[in-house]
């Protein structure tokens, strides 16, 4: 028996926003639909958005899910925390947040979060016209795990985004691995590659000589060592979780206070590269170099 929360068992019990959302006429409103998962894998998520269109904000949020108690309950809690918010918002929505808002859920069952949040993801995206990331022909995007179509770039995210150490841990999050097991020594590389990048970029941070961010009482950097620095954040901090996502940037010039860069990728394309300008770069800069940093996109 899972030690499952009282608010995953009420949720389970009495789920909220269950089925599906009416198509209507009403001016100004368009629907969104998510899905995620198969039957075949055992989880199954279908979500429904209504969406107001000069606004951008979510209206209504509906499921339809096939699978366990954690699958029902996330995604009955997905749907209570994305109305009202905008798509833009919603987007930074983690699978985390989800487990949060339901005490937390046992670790086997953590893709069961995983999957409320690629849901939401798809029916945003499906909303707006984009594509989903697919990166099936290239290297990070490579297949790893055969029984559950779980790519390296997936898994490299989830490692990145919850600080996963084992494989184990990367089948409760994504299921790569539960099935024939066959991927499993692959999986571990992945680990351990990512754990060696981030291994680097901490040992760089803390290492005397390279320029820091800097207390008050410090001596102010450098052009020279502040452009290294946000180089340095740029390929350690920021270029990893970009990576994991499909997307990646590049440093293109430093203007006083100004840096500029280039999205590419996924990022490049995304409807919400402001969103990933200000939130995964901007404020990762002014966090490690300078409060006063302004990041922009440029084109190539």
């Amino acid at each position: 028996m899972w030690d499952y929360t009282d608010k995953v068992l009420e949720l389970f019990y009495n789920p909220k926003n269950q089925g599906t959302i009416e198509e209507t006429d009403q001016p100004g409103v368009k629907l969104a639909t998510g899905e995620v998962g198969s039957i075949a894998c055992g989880d199954a998520l279908r979500l429904h958005l209504k969406v107001e269109v000069e606004s951008d904000k979510i209206l209504d949020a509906r499921f339809q899910t096939f699978g366990c108690t954690s699958a029902i309950a996330s995604s009955s809690a997905l749907t209570e925390m994305v109305k009202g918010l905008t798509l833009d918002q919603a987007l930074k929505i983690s699978n985390q947040e989800i487990a949060d808002y339901l005490g937390g859920l046992p670790e086997a069952k953590m893709h069961c979060s995983v999957m409320g949040q690629e849901a939401l993801e798809a029916a945003i995206y499906n909303y707006r016209g984009i594509a989903l990331p697919s990166h099936e022909d290239d290297d990070e995007g490579t297949l790893i795990c055969s029984c559950f179509g779980v790519s390296e770039s997936k898994i490299r995210r989830v490692i990145v985004e919850n600080n996963l150490t084992d494989a184990e841990q990367v089948t409760n999050y994504v299921k790569a691995g539960g099935g024939c097991g066959s991927c499993l020594a692959n999986i571990d590389d992945i680990i351990r590659d990512v754990k060696e990048k981030a291994g680097v970029a901490a040992q760089n941070h803390h290492s005397p000589g390279l320029p820091q961010s800097q207390p008050p009482s410090a001596k102010p950097l450098t052009n020279v060592q502040r452009i290294a620095l946000i180089q340095k954040v740029l390929d350690e901090e920021v270029r990893p979780v970009l990576i994991a996502d499909g997307g990646d940037v590049e440093l293109y010039d430093v203007e006083g206070d100004k840096v500029k860069v280039l999205l590419q990728g996924a990022c490049g394309a995304c409807s919400s590269s402001t969103a990933t300008l200000k939130i995964a770069i901007e404020a990762r800069l002014q966090d490690r170099v300078s409060k006063n940093l302004v990041v922009e996109a440029v084109q190539p």
